[in-house]
This record gives structure tokens, C-alpha cells and sequence, in this order.
């Protein structure tokens, strides 16, 4: 004598419920035949039962959502077929098998978009982009009603001048060149008044395309308070005159072409540091 479960019909040699199958606690006798001659015995187990997706189609053994394709909740109790069966073994399309992930493909392409178009700076991103700039007291943008951004542009253009009216070449501004200068003046800020250690750094840090080896340095700026000091004019004035007296004088009138400068102020004092490859 053969069991089957009511519920899945899975046949059991007794009646011992639950099935072992689909949990149902109740078994019926399964109708025993012969064949019309003298086959074998075997046993009817009755109608298949499995569970199907109310989503994607997929059968389930057992009545246990979510589904394990697409994670819907609601499977429904149908007869098995050979149909059935065919159908489970075809290739599904890759339009099923990606539907459960099309929110993060939504997702992934939205911040795809923001990173592309700079609405996200993708140096917000561990590993891309410049070094964080060090911790360094004093100003880097403005001291004493002065604009230190206008005034690195003026020095530059002072220095544009004196090249033209020498013997010196054309020389462009580099805002790379200038962000490397503004990290290695801010750190020799940081070394000088907290014995800080920074990161060493190279042009190439900060996107600076430099054919040849930079040349950079610190500007002696003793007896140059910002606070005597009328505007930018008169500070790029003094840096400039500085500079071109400077060990890297010959440097900055010629044999480069681009360059970049920074200035920072501490206790009224002005630290600069230029670049130029």
C-alpha cells in the first residue's frame, strides 16, 4: 500500500504525516494499478502540485516565498503539466532574469550621470582626485581686506610683462600647477608653527601635465607685512620684485611654460610658494 500527500501528492511508503515535502498533515491511500498484461506494478500518485510565481511564472516545490527569481510574494497553488515542465526548462529571457535588479541599474546610471556631468565631484571618492590640502593655520583667500586669489593672478600677470618686455617667452597659468603650489606652501606652514608631517606630493597629484621637472621653492617674504599693504597691486608688486631676485629668478623669466603660485598669510606675514614646469 502507497501514501501520498493530499496537498503536493508526493507518494510515501506510510501513512506517517507530515510530508516530508510540503509540511501537509493529511495522506490518502494512492491508487495501485497493473498493467493490462503482466507489467510491473505501479503506483497513480495522483495530480502534481507546485507553487507558481504570480509575477515571473516560476514554479516552486513549495509553498515558500518569496520567489527565487524575482522575490515576489504571492505564488498560487496550479496543476503540474509535461507542459509545465517544458516550459521550466526553457532559457528565460534576459529581460526576466534582469527585471528584479532594474532599480539598481536605475541607480547606478543616476550617479553615473552625476559624476560625468560635475554636479558630483569625483574627488568626493577615496582615491580620486587631489590630496586633501593640510591643516595649516592662518588665511589662504583673504587677510587684511586683501584677496589673495586676485593677487596670485596678478602676479602672474605682472610676470607675463616682465617676460614679453625681456627675453623671456609667453607663459600660461596653471590652476593644477597652482593647487600643487598651495598644498606645498600649506604645508610648510603646518611643518613651521605645529611640526606637522603632510604627504609628499608631485604635480602629477593634482593633474599638472608637466613635460620636463618643475621647479618650485619657498619665497623669502622677511620684513613683508600684509597690513602694510594698500591692495593686491601692491602685494603681487612686492612678491614680484622678490621673486625675480630670487635663486629661481632665471627660472621664472624663461625655459617653461606654464607655472603657478599661492599665498597664505599668518600673524600678518605672507609665506609663498611658486611653481613652474
Amino acid at each position: 500500500m502507497k501514501w501520498r500527500c493530499t496537498w503536493c501528492g508526493k507518494p510515501h511508503e506510510e501513512n506517517d504525516p507530515p510530508c516530508d515535502n510540503c509540511g501537509h498533515n493529511v495522506f490518502e491511500e494512492a491508487v495501485v494499478r497493473a498493467d493490462e498484461e503482466s507489467g510491473p506494478r505501479t503506483v497513480d500518485t495522483g495530480t502534481t502540485y507546485v507553487w507558481r510565481c504570480t509575477d515571473c511564472g516560476r514554479d516552486h516545490v513549495k509553498n515558500n516565498p518569496p520567489c527565487s527569481r524575482c522575490h515576489n510574494h504571492e505564488l498560487e497553488k496550479v496543476e503540474q503539466t509535461y507542459a509545465d515542465v517544458d516550459r521550466e526548462l526553457e532559457t528565460p529571457s534576459w529581460l526576466a532574469v534582469a527585471k528584479p535588479y532594474v532599480p539598481v541599474f536605475a541607480l547606478i546610471a543616476a550617479v553615473a550621470v552625476l559624476f560625468a556631468t560635475g554636479i558630483i565631484p569625483a574627488s568626493i571618492l577615496p582615491g580620486i582626485g587631489p590630496p586633501p590640502l593640510p591643516d595649516a593655520p592662518g588665511e589662504g583667500t583673504e587677510a587684511a581686506g586683501i584677496d589673495l586669489d586676485e593677487a596670485e593672478r596678478e602676479i602672474h600677470e605682472r610676470l607675463e610683462a616682465e617676460r614679453t618686455a625681456g627675453d623671456g617667452e609667453s607663459r600660461a597659468y596653471d590652476d593644477s600647477l597652482a593647487a600643487y603650489a598651495e598644498y606645498l606652501n600649506r604645508a610648510y606652514v603646518a611643518i613651521e608653527y605645529d611640526d606637522a608631517q603632510p604627504d609628499a606630493v608631485s604635480p602629477a597629484d593634482f593633474g599638472a601635465d608637466c613635460s620636463v621637472t618643475p621647479v618650485g621653492g619657498w619665497l623669502q617674504t622677511a620684513e613683508l607685512s600684509i597690513t602694510e599693504l594698500e591692495d593686491e597691486a601692491a602685494l603681487a608688486d612686492e612678491v614680484v620684485d622678490r621673486l625675480l631676485a630670487s635663486e629661481v629668478g632665471d627660472d621664472v623669466r624663461r625655459g617653461y611654460d606654464t607655472e603657478g603660485v599661492d599665498l597664505h598669510v599668518v600673524d600678518d606675514d605672507v609665506y609663498v610658494y611658486y611653481a613652474t614646469c
